[in-house]
Order: C-alpha cells, then structure tokens, then sequence
C-alpha cells in the first residue's frame, strides 16, 4: 500500500474552473499546497492556488514541469487529453486514472462499459452517419436524444428528436461528429450519487441528491432525495459497483434517472466532485471537495452523514441581467449561505455561484433557498 500523501504536501489540479477553487479551499484548510492547470489565467482555482500554469493541454514539457511541483494529480475537469494525464502519470500518481477519465469522458465507451458490466442503462447506439441515425431511429423509435460522444455538458451537443422529419438536421448539427442516440426515458426524477473510493477500496457515498434542471443546467438540489429508502440504498449500491469496476481512486459521481416505473438508470458518470454536491459543504460533516482530497491523499475517508436537510440553488449570470444582486437581501435568512467562485464576467447561462439553506424538512430548505435567490432581483420566488 502507497504512503498516505500528508498535509504540507503540494496537489496538482488539472481544471480551473469553481470545481477546483472549492476543492482548493478545502485543501488548504487541511495544509496542503495546490497548483492549478488549466489554458487559463486568472481562474477561479488559480486564484486560491499557489502556482497557476496557464498553458494548453497538449503543452506535455509544461505537463512534465507542472507534475514535477505536485505529489498527486487530480480532476476537477474531466475533458483532458489522454497524452496529458498520460504524461503525468510517468512522474506521479494521477487519480482517477487516466482509464477512468478515457472511458467517461466519451459517452459510446461509458455507456458501452456500464452495459458491458450489467449497470442498467437506456438503450443506445452509436451514430456515424445519417444511416446510422435513420437506423437507430427505427430499432430504438422516437422520441429520442441525440448526443456528441464527445465533449458535452449542461446540454451541449445534443438535440431531443420526435419526428423523422428532424433526423437530417440533426445529423447536421452534429458537424460530422461521432453521436450517440438514446432511447426517450420517461423518467420521475433526476438523481444523483457523489462516492470516493481509495486506493485500499474503502468507499463512502454521500446522501442520495434530487436534481431539478432548466434549459439543461442544474437549477435546485435538495437532500435527502424523496425517493424510499430501499431506492436510496439500491442507489448507493449502483455507485459502488461502479467505483469498484472502474478501480476508481478519488471521487466520481454518478447521474440517474428513476422511471415512472420505479426503475434506476444510470445517464452519466462524472470523475470528480460535482454541481449537485456543493450542498456538502454547508450541510454534511465532510464537504465532497474534502472527501476528494482524502481520497486522492490516500487518507481515511470523512463521514459523509447530512447533518440535516438541505438545499442548493445555482446562481447563474442571468442574476446580473440588470445590475449588481441584492446580496443583502439574499443573506437577510441566516439559514442562507452563499458562494461566488470569482468569475469577473456574469454571461447567461454561465455559473457564477450557489446558495445553499438549511431547515428542519427538505421542503423549508427548498422555499429557504428559492426565496433567498428570488430576493437578489426583487423577483420573490420565480427565480
């Protein structure tokens, strides 16, 4: 077994987004050093990180001088070339692997591996050309979803198909690029599983979160889910297969859908802390962007218990659409917290920061936190 990487050390970050600011405020409370990688300058992880190498992904000789500075390398950003983790991994440990990031960062070989090891997904096929599609519209029916393999968040790169008569345009807009189609889920609810896993197999898994989206971006998340707890359990379980298979050393969260019928999907897997999660850092006894630390130190994990429910709502640049928010207003509710990641540019669609609130039901958190976000504009709830 490696030695445990212990604080004082220095931690490399490929990322440099608010996923990694938050993961370098947890480590520098715990002692450790963070340098941050990333084709950017003045980030929100470089502005908390002790060295920022601005520098693109395929620069490997600044790969190999950023990993020469670090103990461990980790994610906050899950869309790197595999030469660069490649290239890292000669000189220090980079967990999750770059096998995890190779196989979920492409939507064909992800889906293709839960399959492969009996998690249950929605029917899919791979889309290389306009036959492809026409064919997996016929196997599969319509309504569907049309996807990049590659390269895709917050609903970028895909397209929802109901009628033939949108397949040609479709294939257009994926500009030639690999696709995936999958089959309409009539789901219930959005669900996600945030869990570490260490180099020994020890393995926790945060309470189960609820996700409600707009125009495809995360909106609200609320915890515990209001799902049976039998569900919640069977959720959890999914997550640890999943870890275990993929021999995953660090975080990864795993996205679902739960049926009408009462059935779980797995939709997507992330390697690394996640947007649905940063109620942790308010609500549970362990945040996930410790829990990542841990994991990736090589050190025991923190308890991941919910202290009591909670509720986090994305605060996205359209706050800003007529002037500075009301952040008095917001934080009128002493229940309410709030976290800006830094961003010098508020843009539609762009996350800027979250709310989280407490209460003593999961529906007070969820009015807490929607009321406290509607207070920024004078808006009351509808934000």
């Amino acid at each position: 077994m490696a030695e445990p990487i212990l604080p004082g050390a220095t931690i490399g970050v490929l990322g440099s987004g608010q996923l990694g600011r938050m993961f370098a405020i947890a480590a520098r409370e715990l002692g450790y050093r963070i340098v941050v990688f990333s084709p950017e300058t003045d980030t929100p992880a470089g502005q908390i990180g002790d060295v920022e190498f601005a520098c693109d992904y395929g620069d490997l000789e600044k790969i190999r001088e950023f990993a020469r500075l670090v103990k461990v390398v980790t994610f906050e950003f899950e869309n790197v070339p595999s030469a660069t983790t490649r290239t890292a991994a000669e000189i220090v440990p980079v967990r999750p692997d770059g096998q995890v990031l190779h196989i979920t960062q492409h939507r064909l070989r992800e889906k293709g591996f839960l399959q492969e090891h009996g998690f249950p997904v929605t029917p899919f096929r791979r889309v290389g050309s306009l036959a492809d599609l026409e064919a997996a519209a016929r196997e599969l029916g319509l309504p569907a979803v049309l996807k990049t393999a590659s390269f895709g968040y917050d609903g970028k790169g895909q397209v929802k198909l109901h009628a033939a008569s949108q397949l040609a345009a479709a294939w257009q807009s994926l500009g030639g690029a690999e696709g995936i189609y999958e089959a309409f889920v009539d789901f219930e609810k959005e669900l996600s599983v945030v869990a570490a896993r260490t180099l020994g197999g020890e393995f926790a898994a945060f309470p189960v979160f609820e996700n409600t989206h707009a125009n495809h971006i995360l909106d609200v998340t609320f915890a515990p889910a209001a799902i049976a707890p039998e569900l919640a359990r069977e959720a959890c379980e999914l997550a640890k297969g999943i870890l275990e298979q993929l021999n995953v050393v660090g975080l990864l969260t795993v996205e679902m859908f739960l049926t009408r019928s009462g059935k779980l999907l797995v939709n997507e897997l992330a390697p690394r802390t996640h947007n649905s999660g940063h109620l942790t850092i308010d609500a549970c006894v362990t945040s996930q962007f410790e829990q990542q630390l841990r994991a990736v130190c090589g050190l025991p994990l923190g308890a991941a218990d919910l202290r009591e429910p909670a509720a986090m709502a994305n605060l996205l640049g359209d706050v800003w659409a007529h002037g500075e928010p009301d952040w008095a207003a917001a934080l009128s509710d002493p229940r309410v917290k709030l976290h800006l990641y830094g961003k010098a540019q508020p843009r539609k669609g762009r996350k800027m920061g979250h709310l989280t609130a407490t209460g003593a039901t999961v529906a007070e958190a969820v009015r807490r936190v929607r009321e406290a976000r509607g207070r920024l504009t004078g808006d009351g709830v509808k934000a």
